[in-house]
C-alpha cells in the first residue's frame, strides 16, 4: 500500500506550527564515502555463490547457457529494458533466459538493475553501492562510479550499506548478465517502500542519465502464495487463480499504465515484491516503447505442491532511451514574469478540478493555457493547498527533474490525493480551496552550515542515510537563527538535535513563492 508524500511536508508541531519536514529515509546507519570522489578499488564479493548459484564458474556458466539454449530465436526490436525474476538460479533461472535472451547481439554498455529491499526498511529513498566492482564466479564487474556518484546528489539515493550488500534482487542476476553481456558498467539500485511521487520523481532523475546503450531491469518476482507468505487470497483452483492475479497485474504493466498497477496491488494484496521496481521503470520509460511477455510460470508447477507458490514472469520493452535522451534539458537560472506565475496558477488549478471531475488530468491545451518558456524551465517545486486558511496537503519535489508546468500539475494532484495526513480533497471541496506554488532552484552543495544564509537558503541536512528539508521561508516565519534551525532540521530528519555539527552534509536552494492573492 502506497503512502504519499515524497520529499517534504508541512508537519504541524506540538505548538501549532506550521514546519516542512523532508521525510526521515533509511535506517540509521552510518553513510558509507560516495563512490565517485575517489579511484580506490573496492571488490564487493557477492555472498550468494553457492547457495542462490553455483560457486563453480564452469557448472555455473553451463547452467545459464543451457537456459538460453532452450528459448526460442524470437527477437523483438532493440529492447531497452527487461523485467526479470529474481529466485534461486534453478527456479526462476530459465524464465529469465527469455528476456536475456533478447538482448543478444546488443550493444549494452551499462546494465541498471532496480531491486526491492527485502531486508532493510527504507522510506521513499533508494540505496546505491560503496563499491568500485561486484565480484561473482564468473569475474568482476564494474560499476559506474561516476553515474552512481550523481545520483547521490539527489535526496532520494543513499549509501545504506547492509541494504546492498545483503540484497538478493539486485545481484542473482549478474552472473546470467556477465555471461550474456560480457563487458559493461553495472548500477544496482536497491528501492524501499516508494509512494507514487517518489516513485516518479526517482524515475525521472534516473532517465535523464540513460543513453542508448543502456539495458534497465526491474528485478522482481511476482505473487507468492501460501501461508508462510501469509497471502491466501484463495484456496481453489489455485493454479488457475494465480495466473489469473499475475496476468492481471501484467496487463497494467503491459498498457504501461502505473497509477493502474499501483491501485491494483493495493486492491489485490498481490504480493509482488518488485512493485516499486517495476513502477519506476513504468514511470522511465519512452512513450512509443512496447511491454512485451516473454515466460511466465510458478515454482508450484515444478513442485506440484500448490499451497506453497512463487510466480515468476519475465518481459521485454521494445523501444529506445535515445527518445529520452533527446528530451533530456538543462536546469537554467530561473525567472517567473507576472504573466508566467498567472499561468501557472491556472493550470494548478485546472488540473486539479479537471482530475476531480473526471478522474484524469487535462493537458494544458485542453485548458487554453498555453506554456510560456518560464514555464517549461526545469525546477523543482511545491504545491501547498489550504482550505479556510488551514493547511489541506502539501507534496513537492526538490531536485529539478522536468519542467516546472509538468512539476506543478503533478503536485497539485498529489498534494489534494495523496497527502497521507488528509482525506482526499473531493469535487465539493475543491471550490473551498487556495493555492500556492513554490518554484526551486536547482539544489547546490555548500561546503559548510556556515555557508548558510538564512531567510533566502531552503537547505537540505544529510546524515546516517536520513534527510530532511525547509523552505527558505520556514526559519524566518518562526524567528530562527542559523543553529536553532539545523537543530530543528536535524530533529525531523529523526537524527538527534545536534547531529548537524558533525559528519552531515548540506544542499541549499531558493524558492519564488506565489499564492492566488499575490499574481
Amino acid at each position: 500500500m502506497h503512502k504519499s508524500l515524497v520529499v517534504t511536508l508541512f508537519l504541524v508541531s506540538s505548538l501549532g506550527l506550521i514546519l516542512p519536514a523532508f521525510l526521515a529515509a533509511g535506517p540509521s546507519e552510518p553513510e558509507a564515502s560516495k563512490p565517485g570522489g575517489d579511484t580506490e578499488k573496492r571488490v564487493f564479493p557477492s555472498p550468494f555463490a553457492g547457495t542462490w548459484y553455483d560457486a563453480d564458474p564452469a557448472k555455473l556458466s553451463a547452467e545459464i547457457d543451457g537456459y538460453l539454449s532452450r528459448v526460442p530465436d524470437e527477437l523483438l526490436p532493440p529492447v531497452c529494458a527487461l523485467i526479470l525474476p529474481h529466485a534461486g538460479l534453478q527456479w526462476s533461472g530459465q524464465t529469465a533466459a527469455y528476456g536475456l535472451k533478447q538482448v543478444e547481439g546488443a550493444k549494452i554498455r551499462k546494465v541498471i538493475i532496480l531491486g526491492p529491499s527485502h531486508h532493510v526498511f527504507m522510506e521513499n529513498s533508494a540505496s546505491l553501492p560503496d563499491a568500485t566492482h561486484y565480484a561473482t564466479p564468473l569475474g568482476e564487474t564494474p560499476l559506474d562510479v561516476d553515474l552512481i556518484g550523481e545520483l547521490l546528489q539527489s535526496p532520494y539515493f543513499h549509501v545504506v550499506p547492509t541494504a546492498n550488500e545483503n540484497e538478493h534482487s539486485v545481484q542473482v542476476l549478474l552472473p546470467a548478465l556477465q555471461r550474456r553481456l560480457g563487458d559493461f558498467r553495472f548500477v544496482p539500485i536497491v528501492l524501499g517502500r516508494l509512494d507514487i511521487a517518489s516513485v516518479e520523481a526517482i524515475a525521472e532523475i534516473l532517465r535523464h542519465h540513460l543513453t542508448p546503450d543502456t539495458l534497465v531491469v526491474a528485478s522482481s518476482d511476482f505473487t507468492h502464495y501460501g501461508s508462510s507468505f501469509g497471502y491466501l487470497p484463495f484456496t481453489a483452483d489455485i493454479q488457475e487463480n494465480l495466473k489469473k492475479l499475475d496476468m492481471g497485474a501484467f496487463q497494467l504493466i503491459e498498457d504501461k499504465n502505473l497509477r493502474g498497477f499501483s491501485a491494483y496491488v493495493e486492491r489485490t494484496g498481490a504480493t509482488i515484491c518488485g512493485q516499486a521496481a517495476i513502477e519506476v521503470l513504468l514511470a522511465m520509460l519512452p512513450a512509443k516503447s512496447r511491454v512485451q511477455l516473454l515466460h511466465y510460470e510458478t515454482s508450484a508447477a515444478k513442485t506440484q505442491d500448490f499451497s506453497h507458490s512463487v510466480s515468476y514472469l519475465s518481459a521485454a520493452v521494445a523501444g529506445n532511451w535515445e527518445v529520452a535522451a533527446k528530451e533530456k534539458k538543462t536546469a537554467v537560472s530561473p525567472g517567473l514574469s507576472g504573466e508566467d506565475k498567472i499561468r501557472l496558477m491556472a493550470l494548478a488549478k485546472g488540473t486539479l478540478q479537471g482530475y476531480l471531475e473526471k478522474g484524469k488530468a487535462p493537458t494544458p491545451s485542453q485548458l487554453g493555457i498555453e506554456l510560456t518558456p518560464g514555464m517549461q524551465q526545469i525546477m523543482g517545486a511545491f504545491v501547498t493547498l489550504k482550505e479556510h486558511g488551514n493547511l489541506r496537503g502539501c507534496i513537492g519535489e526538490i531536485t529539478p527533474v522536468r519542467p516546472l508546468y509538468e512539476a506543478v500539475m503533478h503536485r497539485a494532484i498529489d498534494a489534494a490525493v495523496n497527502d497521507y495526513r488528509f482525506s482526499p480533497v473531493n469535487k465539493d471541496d475543491f471550490k473551498e480551496l487556495s493555492f500556492e506554488i513554490s518554484a526551486l532552484t536547482p539544489p547546490t552543495p555548500v561546503p559548510s552550515y556556515h555557508d548558510i544564509v538564512i531567510g533566502r537558503d531552503g537547505v537540505v541536512l544529510q546524515k546516517n542515510g536520513r534527510s530532511a528539508v525547509f523552505l527558505p521561508q520556514v526559519a524566518p516565519e518562526q524567528g530562527w537563527g542559523l543553529e536553532e534551525m539545523l537543530s530543528q532540521l536535524a530533529l525531523k530528519a529523526g537524527l538527534p538535535p545536534d547531529a548537524w555539527q558533525k559528519g552531515a552534509s548540506f544542499t541549499v536552494f531558493q524558492a519564488i513563492v506565489f499564492g492566488e492573492s499575490e499574481i
